[in-house]
């Protein structure tokens, strides 16, 4: 009897035991995970942090993503870890101009930008300007900068001015240039309307030179087509309506021809047009004997004086020639003849024939 109470109470005690160590382990496993939750305790907000926007979110909660606070974009809708990042881009300097700014934002989905669009604000101080396309984009004040008028006005034609006249007129150095430039581009200025679309002409300029002006139209109104032009026709001083009566002489190779002179300084051999690209070999044949050159009026470089400016602008004298003339003039001082720039390896024989005509060493044996 004795044994059987005492097997009894083994049993007993080893149920106990088990009951009591399943407790202590269902308890821990149970609390590891969080116990019971209070579901209630969340908000809607932070139940829905990546999910689209009720109707009722959309109400009242309008904000601007350049000002609004944390509190206000989570008032709006707008999930706590997306309204961190928009403040953290702002801090580096962005700046929303357009709502959809804000679509590209780190962790934005379309389906929640969709939703909050009608709430965004972007305030007028950080909206882009508008611009009216349909005004002038040329200034209509004149440059301060531009050069005083140094020449009395009178009629010309823009087709055959160089840079030099232009700014005479008052045009800067840059800004004659791309007269120049236009020109050339679009194949001479016919009409006036073309002058003035010009980019560096601004509209006082232009209707300050307008009655001045004379083009092709008019030229043919003031010169009777019955009076003949004389040949040979002397390309130094040939206007390209001139040029053009030539048999083989277009309107682009006139242009080339008046640009090129304006360049070189005046041409000393009629040969010198054959170096253009608009003059080809069998056109320079029959133009040859319908032209002459009167080299007397060529503008000459002063070589012992001028400026890098004044002289790189010339197409014989390359950046190596003009770089080795700046340097060994001011070793030696300058040059009395050609021959001792040959010496002095700054041209050629053949560079020093070509450009000779061009330089004036200031004295009587050049």
């Amino acid at each position: 009897m004795v044994k059987r109470v005492r097997a009894t109470d083994r049993y007993l005690s080893a149920v106990a035991y088990i009951v009591v160590l399943g407790s202590l382990i269902f308890n821990v496993i149970f609390f590891s995970r969080g116990g019971f939750k209070d579901k209630s305790s969340d908000t809607p907000t932070e139940q829905r942090d990546s999910t689209e926007l009720t109707e009722e979110e959309q109400v009242a909660h309008t904000f601007d993503p350049n000002t609004a606070t944390y509190r206000d974009m989570r008032d709006a809708g707008i999930p706590k870890r997306i309204a961190v990042n928009i403040m953290r881009w702002r801090e580096s300097g962005k700046v929303f101009r357009i709502k959809e700014d804000l679509a590209v934002c780190y962790g934005m989905t379309d389906s929640l930008y969709y939703a909050i669009e009608p709430l965004i604000v972007i305030g007028k101080e950080y909206q882009i300007e508008p611009k009216n396309y349909q005004e002038s984009t040329k200034s209509e004040k004149p440059n301060k900068m531009r050069h005083e008028l140094r020449v009395e006005l009178e009629p010309f034609s823009l087709d055959t001015v160089g840079e030099h006249y232009l700014q005479l007129l008052g045009f800067s150095a840059k800004e004659a240039s791309l007269v120049i430039r236009y020109r050339d581009m679009i194949g001479g200025y016919r009409t006036f309307e073309k002058f003035d679309e010009c980019y560096a002409v601004d509209s006082i300029m232009a209707e300050r030179l307008r009655p001045y002006i004379i083009f092709p139209a008019q030229e043919e109104k003031r010169e009777p087509k019955a009076e003949a032009i004389s040949f040979p026709i002397d390309i130094n001083s040939a206007d390209s309506v001139t040029l053009c009566a030539v048999r083989g002489i277009g309107p682009k190779s006139a242009h080339q021809i008046l640009r090129y002179r304006e360049l070189l300084g005046g041409y000393h051999s009629v040969e010198q047009i054959s170096e253009l690209s608009a003059v080809t070999t069998e056109n320079f044949e029959h133009i040859l004997p319908q032209i002459c050159c009167d080299s007397a009026e060529i503008k000459k470089i002063c070589i012992n004086f001028a400026g890098l400016n004044e002289m790189k602008t010339h197409p014989y004298l390359s950046s190596r020639m003009l770089k080795q003339i700046i340097n060994k003039r001011v070793l030696k001082g300058g040059w009395s003849t050609i021959q001792e720039m040959i010496d002095d390896d700054i041209f050629t024989s053949e560079e020093a024939m070509r450009i000779a005509p061009y330089l004036d060493f200031g004295t009587d044996s050049e």
